[in-house]
């Protein structure tokens, strides 16, 4: 999109939309309940995000270009990542207080800088590796309490394994948006976003054998819901890309923290702990120092590009 039509305002409306919605769906999870096996989760989370992202792209006339892809392997290298990553996250989600899991998530980006260091040779400077290690160190300040409760029983070894989920989950989201970067070169957003959950609810289907839960009609509303709401998150997500840069709308996302507080307060009865609240406004703050950090190294790569003469390569 050119300079002059994106719209910086409209674009970080759509994306704290996203992030509400986004967390309604979480809220929705979490509602639903501790008992449902986490593949049968992912599986609603997959399949009903369908509806209102088909709608979108048919609404937008995307829809038949979508399922154009001259990479169907990096399509579902992309979609077995993210859907493992899913089911760590929505296991720790309902078994975790809702604003740990969602903070423990704001590693993912972190580790994408370290994966983008590693496995595409990107140039990364003091900076921004800085910046990683405070983060998390913010990160193991949120979940050590919870991972020292595997000497105990009970709830308490719940949750460790809830908290370790979680990082796994960052783990593997940071692959997902690395293989994410690879297809963004090739692949249009709206085919990256259609195969995604069309990946996710195959795969997700993998789980079946292995026992899904008898839910009843309520918990089946929460997970449709929460399906929903899954797909149109990235339906407002994508918007706000289209209006505006990564950059400006990025840090946005972490007010999912404070909603996420509220919530859970309200209707879950969890108040946040002392090492949470730090160790979530160190985290959150490394991950602001990246977000600036990337804009700038744009803004120079685009001056630079500006000032070398046709022709040279540089």
């Amino acid at each position: 999109m050119a300079a002059d039509a994106l719209n910086p305002l409209r674009g970080i409306m759509f994306k704290v939309s996203s992030v509400v919605v986004f967390v309604m769906m979480q809220t929705c999870i979490k509602s639903a309940g501790p008992d449902i096996p986490a593949g049968q989760i992912t599986f609603y989370r997959s399949a009903f995000a369908l509806v209102p992202i088909v709608a979108y792209l048919a609404f937008q006339s995307e829809l038949r270009g979508a399922f154009h892809t001259d990479s169907l392997s990096g399509h579902i290298k992309r979609g077995f990542l993210g859907i493992l990553s899913m089911v760590c996250g929505f296991y720790g989600l309902v078994h975790l207080p809702m604003p740990d899991a969602i903070a423990i998530g704001y590693s993912s980006p972190l580790l994408a800088v370290v994966f983008a260091a590693i496995f595409l040779k990107e140039t990364v400077r003091i900076y921004r590796w800085t910046a990683v290690m405070v983060g998390m160190v913010g990160v193991v300040i949120i979940s050590w309490p919870k991972l020292t409760m595997f000497e105990e029983g009970g709830m308490g070894s719940e949750q460790a394994t809830g908290a370790a989920a979680v990082i796994l989950s960052a783990v593997l989201a940071g692959f997902a948006m690395i293989q994410t970067r690879q297809l963004v070169r090739t692949e249009k957003t709206a085919t990256i976003v259609l195969y995604f959950s069309l990946t996710a609810a195959l795969f997700s289907l993998v789980s079946l054998p292995f026992g899904w839960a008898t839910m009843t009609v309520s918990e089946k509303l929460f997970l449709i819901a929460a399906g929903f709401c899954g797909g149109i998150g990235q339906v407002l997500l994508t918007e706000s890309y289209r209006n505006a840069d990564v950059s400006t709308v990025a840090p946005f996302e972490y007010t999912s923290i404070l909603l996420g507080i509220g919530i859970a307060y309200v209707l879950f009865g969890d108040v946040p702990t002392v090492s949470m609240l730090a160790g979530t406004a160190i985290t959150v703050s490394a991950g602001i120092f990246i977000i600036y950090r990337e804009h700038r190294l744009g803004l120079e790569r685009k001056a630079a590009r500006k000032a070398s003469p046709p022709g040279t390569g540089a």
